[in-house]
């Protein structure tokens, strides 16, 4: 049976388990596979004998490790959404760096969190060195590439007019 392993962070494995098993109980539901979790080291084995239902269930916990709610994360087991990590490590060389852009990819009280979500109609979580997205495949990639822009030093408010020009061009109209 094709398994495959990952390494959930401490402070998300009661996500990852939910109140009394529940969370773990409907990733099982939703995808048909079999997840078994050590709480002590954060392992998590995933098994299936379907390909497709191995990397939903994969991809449900991969989210839930990267900090999003299981109920967002319970979107990827439809067929058309996506799960988008990109590691901050990959473009910025120190803690330091990677705080700072945090805390610009957030904005006040999560106002270019928010902002990001409703134009690009995805959900974004911002945890540890990496971005999370969770979204389909168009949506996405307007997210990363304004993500990217924020990463590599642009200023928010040029690249959120990008970013609306993109999606006018795309859909024919203002956003």
């Amino acid at each position: 049976m094709p398994e495959q392993y990952l390494l959930i962070p401490e402070d998300r494995i009661g996500a990852l388990i939910g109140k009394k098993g529940k969370t773990k109980q409907k990733i099982e539901k939703l995808t048909g596979a079999k997840i078994y979790i050590d709480s002590s080291s954060g392992e998590v084995r995933i098994t299936s004998d379907e390909a497709l239902a191995l990397l939903k269930a994969v991809n449900i916990c991969k989210a839930i490790a990267r900090g999003f709610a299981p109920e967002k994360a319970f979107l990827l087991a439809k067929d058309y959404y996506e799960l988008r990590i990109i590691d901050m490590k990959d473009f910025l060389s120190t803690k330091r760096a990677i705080e700072v852009k945090k805390a610009r990819l957030i904005g006040t009280k999560g106002s270019v969190r928010k902002r990001l979500e409703e134009l690009c109609n995805c959900y974004v979580s911002v945890y540890g060195n990496t971005v999370a997205l969770i979204g389909i495949e168009e949506d996405l990639e307007d997210a990363e590439r304004f993500i990217i822009e924020i990463l590599e030093g642009a200023d928010i408010e040029a690249a959120f007019r990008r970013l609306k020009e993109r999606k006018t061009i795309k859909h024919g109209f203002e956003v």
